[in-house]
């Protein structure tokens, strides 16, 4: 069957000839196949329709042996010649193509390039398929990592917020004890303390003249171990109770927060109106004797 060169074919469909001829020289021209795989992928070159510039000895449009080189047409042969094609028999004679062999070389080609576009098609379509589930998987994955960072995090905020609570009820609990304690401290000694507080109060009826440095400023130096503590609440109601004076500002912190009727949660502060004084974190660790809240005081709740 007649065969047209790859260069002619090439031309025969369409392509444009700067496009064929680099094709060709590109391929080695190895074939129409080769030729036209090349065009698709080059299709998109920004020096594609740029004029080819064939190396030294290159050969375009026939077979490449040395043997026929004198008879092989060259790039600027091609270009000179180009509107006429032949074809060659077995024994390499030529002749020029019937434009029904010419018709049927190019419909032969063009189902060809149909088919190979085609299968190139069907490739992009699977490697796009490919990277859309390496898309998903990797987006799949990055939730999963997110998800399980949030869970962390939500199980540490959960224990944190554990934790808080027991050392609170813990404290309280506490409290709750410590003042019981206080309380019944208290009963058990103003309840034995008549005999000795009648014979305290008996005891200026011996006035001493002789001793006139027993008068004066002794009751001034009287040491009081405890103080008692009125507390003036947000509604303007106020609980009333005896500390040690040696505890802490704390201890009525947490007395309030347990008596008082401070909404769970709200911060409170704890201030001395006359003269005005706001307590810091500091002074809640400083005793009630070292602020000047012996032997008794008013302290007023404020929002912090």
């Amino acid at each position: 069957m007649a065969e047209l060169t790859t260069l002619e074919s090439l031309l025969e469909m369409g392509f444009d000839r700067n496009r064929a001829e680099k094709a060709v020289g590109n391929t080695g021209n190895q074939g129409i196949e080769q030729a036209m795989d090349w065009l698709m992928e080059h299709e998109n070159d920004p020096d594609i329709d740029e004029p080819y510039v064939p190396p030294v000895g290159n050969i375009l449009g026939g077979e490449a042996d040395s043997q026929s080189n004198t008879e092989q047409p060259t790039l600027a042969d091609t270009a000179e010649g180009g509107d006429i094609n032949y074809i060659e028999n077995d024994e390499s004679a030529k002749r020029p193509m019937t434009e029904e062999e010419k018709r049927e070389q190019v419909k032969r080609l063009e189902e060809l390039m149909r088919v190979k576009q085609a299968e190139r098609r069907e490739r992009e379509r699977a490697e796009e398929v490919e990277r859309e589930k390496a898309r998903r998987r990797q987006g799949q994955e990055l939730q999963q990592i997110r998800q399980k960072l949030q869970e962390d995090d939500m199980k540490k905020l959960a224990d944190l917020r554990r934790r808080e609570k027991m050392e609170d009820k813990m404290a309280r609990q506490r409290v709750k004890e410590k003042i019981a304690r206080d309380r019944e401290e208290r009963a058990q000694k103003f309840g034995g303390g008549g005999t000795p507080s009648t014979a305290a109060s008996s005891q200026p009826v011996q006035p001493s003249p002789s001793s006139p440095s027993s008068q004066g400023p002794p009751p001034t130096k009287k040491e009081y171990d405890e103080s008692r503590i009125q507390v003036r609440l947000l509604d303007g109601s106020t609980i009333t109770t005896v500390f040690k004076a040696q505890e802490p500002l704390a201890a009525v912190r947490v007395y309030v927060q347990v008596n008082g009727n401070t909404p769970e949660g709200q911060d409170f502060t704890l201030l001395s109106p006359y003269p005005r004084h706001v307590y810091t974190e500091l002074d809640m660790e400083k005793p009630l004797k070292e602020l000047g809240l012996v032997p008794s005081a008013v302290l007023v709740v404020t929002k912090k």
